[in-house]
């Protein structure tokens, strides 16, 4: 069983706006909607989760209704912080989800979501417990302590950029946020950096550069410069 877990309990505040900004209107849609809709047509996908900003919770299942969106089986309230609502949805699946199967964790603001990166994220998910979209770096890094100047570049070739959306298996999942509650870790900004935090290998799979996180208003002009494109170009982009 594969489901996704979309994160949707930020609250937007670099957006200047007092409407989340998941929830923010784009072309007559949500941008959660736009995220969803990519997991929900993804054939692979058997359901989806969402945890959500509290107060949220019954406007998700309008949305499931307004938008068909028939994988949408579970909306969590969100949590302290990131971690937190993340620790939510993984310990609301208890029941339901068995050691081996498949948790897919993404942002609901990064609304572009083509089939072949979550079919590489299963297929790397499967092989080795987890999977993390990720590329190459490509433009020249400089290490400094104080972002005013640095004296050392960093090899690029030693480095990757990692994104949303994530994939675990379940039992790994669960019983890492277990542990990093047992030992203090309380504010990971992703599930592969509280991975990472407890010693874990982190495996790659397909990541694109199109995969825009909408956090300001310049980024809302570039989805909309994208959504429409075809998948095979955003990627290969």
């Amino acid at each position: 069983m594969n489901v996704a877990m979309i994160i949707a309990g930020g609250t937007g505040t670099r957006m200047n706006n007092h409407t989340p900004k998941q929830f923010l209107i784009i072309d007559n849609k949500p941008i959660i909607v736009y995220t969803l809709e990519a997991f929900n047509r993804h054939p692979d996908i058997d359901a989806i989760e969402v945890v959500v900003l509290k107060g949220y919770e019954d406007y998700l299942f309008e949305l499931k209704e307004q938008y068909n969106l028939d994988k949408l089986k579970w909306v969590v309230a969100g949590g302290e912080n990131g971690q937190g609502s993340a620790r939510n949805g993984v310990y609301n699946l208890k029941e339901y989800l068995g050691p081996d199967d498949i948790l897919i964790v993404h942002d609901a603001i990064r609304p572009i979501v083509p089939k072949v990166i979550i079919d590489d994220l299963i297929k790397v998910a499967k092989l080795h417990g987890n999977a993390c979209a990720s590329l190459e770096v490509q433009e020249t890094l400089i290490q400094t302590d104080n972002q005013i100047y640095g004296k050392h570049s960093i090899d690029r070739k030693t480095m990757r950029r990692v994104q949303t959306p994530q994939a675990y298996r379940y039992e790994e999942i669960l019983l890492a946020h277990q542990e990093a509650l047992e030992q203090g870790i309380t504010n990971s900004v992703y599930a592969n950096t509280m991975m990472i935090e407890l010693g874990h290998t982190i495996y790659f799979s397909l990541g694109f550069n199109n995969n825009v996180k909408i956090t300001t208003p310049e980024d809302i002009a570039l989805f909309k410069a994208l959504k429409d494109f075809p998948e095979e170009d955003l990627v290969s982009a």
